[in-house]
């Protein structure tokens, strides 16, 4: 009974205009900001430390961007999840860097995508899943219902799900190994003894070693995805760029100072509400040694 009045509840809200939903993520994200004094304070605290040394006001500007942003991104799940998949696609207004994308399907040892949270990042999986297979790793909510509406939502085109466990894992080599595209979330904390300390904006970041030893293994090539949302609901713009690796650094290192870079381009539309730097159960913190920027 439950179930069912969420789906209703859901695809009623998806019949909204993407553009009427970004208005009311926005009210949203400016009332969770002001009720939720740990979500502001996560907030405020990630990102004057991304932009450390910048003036005041320039850092007051992005955190109200930000805050705008968030709510929109929470609201727009509705429309992606439950509109129909040619309408999510056709909202990707533009596309750069789909070329690398070719190239490094030609070479035919599999594509990794690297999704930073930034915009709509679930709109990149089913675009690119329109073109091929790809196995996506996901952490699975806590609220039952609400992981049925996900993967509803998500496993559409030639999207597979792949759970955060060993079986999950295992999936992404498979599909690694069909010379098959797979997709993650660079700056998803991992679990204890899945990742090792990296500098992210200068503060240690426990960062996954599952993508360097994909890369290892494998001989695929990386991409790096990122999402922007458009203004009043316009929809999407999407770049691709390659990333190549320094044979001698820790690929968690290089990946995070690439994530630095792309951040920057678009600060507003991060999820600086995410703990990315948080300490893991079992995990003891960071110290000088094990941590070095690029």
């Amino acid at each position: 009974m439950i179930s069912s009045l969420v789906d209703w509840l859901f695809n009623l809200a998806a019949r909204l205009p993407l553009s009427v939903l970004h208005r009311l993520g926005a009210v949203l994200g400016k009332l969770t900001y002001s009720l939720s004094g740990k979500y502001a304070e996560r907030m405020r605290e990630n990102l004057s430390n991304a932009l450390k040394g910048r003036p005041e006001a320039d850092f007051r500007r992005v955190l109200n961007a930000s805050i705008v942003e968030a709510g929109k991104g929470a609201a727009e799940l509705l429309w992606v999840w439950c509109r129909p998949l040619a309408e999510v696609t056709a909202s990707v207004k533009a596309c750069y860097g789909w070329e690398h994308i070719e190239a490094a399907r030609a070479r035919g040892k599999g594509v990794i995508f690297l999704t930073p949270h930034l915009g709509c990042f679930d709109v990149s999986a089913l675009y690119v899943a329109e073109h091929m297979p790809l196995t996506v790793l996901y952490r699975p909510p806590k609220l039952m219902w609400l992981e049925r509406v996900m993967r509803s939502g998500r496993e559409r085109a030639q999207v597979r799900l792949a759970r955060t466990d060993v079986s999950g894992v295992r999936q992404l080599y498979k599909a690694l190994k069909r010379a098959e595209a797979i997709g993650l979330l660079p700056d998803q904390v991992p679990g204890n003894g899945e990742g090792e300390w990296a500098d992210f904006f200068g503060r240690p970041a426990y960062t996954m070693t599952l993508i360097g030893r994909l890369v290892k293994s494998s001989g695929a090539s990386v991409v790096m995805t990122s999402v922007e949302r458009l203004t009043h609901g316009s929809g999407y713009i999407l770049r691709f760029t390659p990333l190549e690796f320094v044979v001698d650094l820790p690929i968690s290192r290089q990946i995070n100072a690439a994530l630095e870079k792309l951040v920057l381009i678009n600060p507003a539309q991060y999820l600086w509400s995410y703990n990315r730097y948080k300490i893991p159960a079992g995990i003891k913190p960071a110290t000088k040694q094990e941590v070095h920027p690029i």
